[in-house]
């Protein structure tokens, strides 16, 4: 696992042992080429960070800062190693999901949301950033999953791509 482009282009992140699925390179960087005119200055939460290679992936692209969160004490380790290595730092949050949605202050530019494929959580993560208004004028959940969902009410799908069996939905607040 690699940073692909910016000014940490081709640092190695550290990637988590285990049961943990990281968003392969092929796939980040194609996702980042879409994404390219949305990063500068950009508010960027990481909501299931993992190893954070895809907020600490923003914040070399020019994201002015990146949240991050994970429940797992293994992540967090591997995250906080990999900001140090690009000697980056964001706000990081130990919590599960909702509780992080909840916890957040401010409104973000994007939210990266790549949680466990075994769990259908989109309606309620989706739900809650509705609610809270967590996304700016314009901004992006970026939501990688295997099994696609309904788009749920406040949300319209801007851009949808396939890598095999992983789906990258772009959706934007819609307005009433």
């Amino acid at each position: 696992m690699r940073i692909i482009a910016g000014k940490h282009r081709g640092t190695k992140l550290s990637a988590i042992e285990g049961d943990i699925r990281p968003t392969p390179d092929r796939v980040k960087e194609s996702v980042f080429q879409i994404l390219s005119g949305t990063l500068v200055g950009a508010r960027v939460l990481d909501l299931f960070a993992g190893s954070g290679a895809l907020g600490i992936e923003a914040l070399s692209r020019g994201a002015s800062e990146a949240v991050f969160n994970d429940n797992s004490p293994v992540s967090l380790s591997v995250l906080k190693k990999n900001l140090a290595r690009c000697r980056e730092t964001g706000k990081i949050y130990s919590l599960d999901h909702i509780a992080c949605l909840k916890a957040v202050d401010g409104k973000f530019d994007l939210i990266f949301c790549d949680p466990p494929y075994r769990y259908d959580l989109a309606a309620e993560i989706l739900s809650l950033v509705r609610e809270r208004e967590l996304l700016n004028e314009g901004g992006l959940v970026v939501y990688e999953c295997e099994r696609e969902f309904p788009i749920p009410d406040g949300f319209v799908l801007s851009d949808r791509r396939q890598y095999g069996r992983v789906k990258i939905l772009f959706l934007k607040r819609s307005h009433p």
